[in-house]
Formats: C-alpha cells, sequence, structure tokens
C-alpha cells in the first residue's frame, strides 16, 4: 500500500481541521528538538534543572514536551486546529530561531558545535539545530496554509 493511500496529502477545502499528514509536522519538530535537548546534555553546555541544581533556559525549553501534550489532545478533542498550531509553531520558530542564530543568541552556533573533539560531530549538533528550526517554520506554514483555505472558502462560499 502506498504512502498516498494511508496519508493524505490532500489539502482541505471546507474546514481548518488538520490532515493526518500535519502529524509529521508535529512528530518531526519534536524528534529533532529531543535529539537537541540530548545534545545539551552530551557536551555539556547551556543545561539546567533536572541535570544540574540551577534553573535555566534549558530548564523552561523543556515546557516545550508537556505543551506539545497538550496541544495534540486538544487537537483530538477538536477544540484547536490549524490556525492554533500555525501560532504555536511560528511563535516556536521565532524563538529557536533568537535563541540559536539571531545576533542575540544565547546558545550561538559556536557553542553547539565547539565543545566537540570531532568537528564533523560538532556541525551534525548544529545541523540538527538548523533543521529544528526549519521543521517549525514549515509546520507554521503548513498550518498557516491549512487555516486560509479553510477561513477562505467559508467565507467565499457564503452569499
Amino acid at each position: 500500500m502506498a504512502l498516498e493511500d494511508r496519508v493524505s496529502i490532500e489539502l482541505p477545502v471546507e474546514d481548518s481541521s488538520l490532515t493526518p499528514l500535519f502529524y509529521l509536522f508535529v512528530v518531526i519538530p519534536t524528534g529533532l528538538g529531543m535529539a537537541h535537548h540530548v545534545d545539551h546534555i552530551v557536551r555539556g553546555n547551556h543545561v539546567g534543572w533536572p541535570i544540574t541544581a540551577n534553573v535555566t533556559a534549558f530548564t523552561y525549553s523543556l515546557a516545550i514536551y508537556p505543551l506539545l501534550g497538550l496541544s495534540l489532545y486538544l487537537t483530538l478533542t477538536r477544540r484547536v486546529d490549524a490556525r492554533y498550531w500555525a501560532g504555536f509553531f511560528a511563535f516556536n520558530a521565532a524563538v529557536l530561531a533568537y535563541v540559536h542564530v539571531s545576533p542575540w543568541a544565547v546558545e550561538p552556533p559556536r557553542d553547539v558545535m565547539v565543545p566537540y573533539e570531532s568537528p564533523l560531530v560538532g556541525y551534525v549538533a548544529f545541523a540538527v539545530v538548523l533543521a529544528l528550526i526549519a521543521s517549525v517554520a514549515v509546520g507554521s506554514v503548513y498550518g498557516a496554509t491549512l487555516w486560509y483555505r479553510g477561513d477562505s472558502d467559508s467565507v467565499t462560499s457564503e452569499p
């Protein structure tokens, strides 16, 4: 059975509900985020509670996992739709970009790459960060597209 038979890639035209493909835009950034959090622990910088006694940005960033769980619950119970996810992803993409690649970065690229003995491992760790930012941004665009298509059709279908 082909992937297209199991996962609809068509955008809805009558509402802003989420397609099965949209859930990949939740799973992929979640996996990349977990990999990045493990990377923090492995390289030993920019970590905080529960790994160390200090509460840091790392500690607060762990809140994304319960927020994702709550968001998925609200989605499955049809309390939120693509509009919510577009905003959720856009906010997180902005925070990730600010923290990692902006001129004011709290955790600039050198802090991700330099702690590793092997430059290749450092570049892979930074590639995970870039993939995380990109996947969250793409999820936001996809969510906004679903939202726009749903809202624009409901507006145009009214007399």
